[in-house]
């Protein structure tokens, strides 16, 4: 599953859109890499997301093409979370 659609339907990000320019914008690293809204996720990748005031670092758990909004966050494990 590419990267920018993992955000999205995980509810980590609202938008694919807002997903793919976080991306290009140097804003998620994927295995402590720099991702592109292209790359293809799997489960147990390490995920980290830099938002405005937080960094997020997560673990893949599933890739599901579809979840229920409830149930989204079972999709991943949050490892830490930092305040910027």
């Amino acid at each position: 599953m590419r990267l920018d659609k993992f955000l999205k339907i995980s509810r980590l990000i609202k938008r694919r859109s807002v997903a793919k320019k976080a991306s290009e914008d140097d804003l998620v690293m994927v295995n402590e890499k720099i991702a592109k809204p292209s790359k293809e996720i799997a489960v147990g990748d390490l995920i980290k997301i830099r938002y405005a005031k937080t960094t997020i670092v997560l673990k893949v758990l599933s890739l599901n093409q579809s979840i229920k909004k409830e149930d989204a966050s079972s999709m991943y494990e949050i490892i830490e979370k930092i305040d910027n």
